[in-house]
């Protein structure tokens, strides 16, 4: 289709192109005394500054201070949670409100390995698919089981989460210290959120700092809510300010982050439907089938190609699941 000769001319213009281009951007400006003429610029309007010795630019300097402590401590908290994103067992455990400790999991998920993978070899099956199937059950189910858990915790502890916080803003406006208001939050708000604060309590009472207590507390509830929540009580532990002000302001951006979710909810009803149509059709097809003529459709488990071509039919849905999940699954 194109001649080599021609190739062999164009590839290597191609190449000279792109090295003079890089060339030009980073060897042009020490060339041609932009980077000087820069820096001299730089120094002679920092040496005119009329705002170095007026005394009404010092409040400036001032907000500009408490600006850039504010940005150093974001960095800061946001690096520490980065540096802490590896989770354990025990910690997916603590996010799905499961009394259990790890060794109780691995052998619960090894039992139910054997009994899955006992009864599909039982059945007739292949011995390979019936150590697929005991390893899917004993390492997918129970991570499935422990993520559904841990999400339908974390609806409940935001739907309530707002009303907390503004427990906290009506108790710092009366006088109250914050950690009196944090204990009336463990004690007389609902589940989860009493729990996450009890927790909190007893970490401030054998003496921990409260922002590395909230920092555990955003690791049991991974939540942008609880986030918020820990930088502003950060914050204002370092650098001063209104509590009640930011807390009453991050109420109210609460409440509407909720408002939000709902009108996404409604908007993608009728996406999630139709994924949910599609998803369930090629299962409805296969019992419809297994209803009618039984033995067309039990080739598939009864011979050794038919399981082969269940298992991959098996991998291509979920592969389709996943992508259609993705795709109505918007952030906010």
């Amino acid at each position: 289709m194109f001649d080599p000769n021609v190739i062999q001319i164009i590839f290597p213009i191609m190449i000279a192109l792109a090295v003079g281009g890089v060339a030009y951007v980073f060897i042009y400006p020490f060339l041609s005394g932009e980077r000087k003429s820069g820096q001299r610029v730089k120094k002679i309007s920092q040496k005119n500054d009329p705002s170095a010795n007026d005394p009404r630019f010092k409040n400036i300097a001032s907000g500009q201070t408490r600006r850039s402590q504010v940005q150093d401590t974001l960095k800061e908290l946001d690096a520490r949670q980065k540096a802490k994103e590896n989770l354990t067992i025990r910690v997916r455990l603590e996010r799905a409100g499961l009394d259990l400790t790890p060794n109780v999991y691995y052998v619960s998920s090894l039992l139910l390995a054997l009994i899955v993978g006992a009864l599909i070899f039982l059945s007739g099956s292949a011995i390979y698919v019936a150590l697929g199937a005991g390893a899917a059950a004993g390492i997918g189910l129970p991570r499935w089981v422990i993520g559904f858990l841990a999400k339908r915790r974390q609806k409940k502890f935001t739907a309530e989460f707002a009303n907390a916080i503004d427990i906290i803003v009506r108790g710092v406006k009366s006088g109250l210290p914050l950690n009196d208001c944090l204990k009336v939050i463990a004690a007389e708000t609902q589940e989860p959120v009493r729990m996450e604060f009890v927790e909190v309590v007893e970490q401030l009472r054998i003496g921990l700092p409260i922002s590395e207590a909230l920092e555990k507390m955003y690791k049991r509830m991974p939540l942008e809510e609880v986030n918020f929540f820990a930088i502003v009580i950060s914050i204002q532990q370092q650098s001063g300010g209104n509590l009640a002000e930011a807390l009453g302001n991050l109420s109210s951006i609460l409440r509407d982050r909720k408002k939000l979710k709902g009108k996404i909810q409604a908007f993608s009803a009728e996406a999630k439907s139709s994924a949910a149509i599609i998803a369930a059709l090629p299962v409805v097809v296969m019992l419809l089938v297994y209803i009618t003529t039984p033995d067309y459709i039990a080739l598939l488990w009864e011979r050794e190609i038919g399981q082969i071509m269940l298992m991959g039919c098996g991998v291509w849905m979920a592969m389709g699941v996943f992508v259609m999940a993705k795709m109505i699954n918007f952030d906010y």
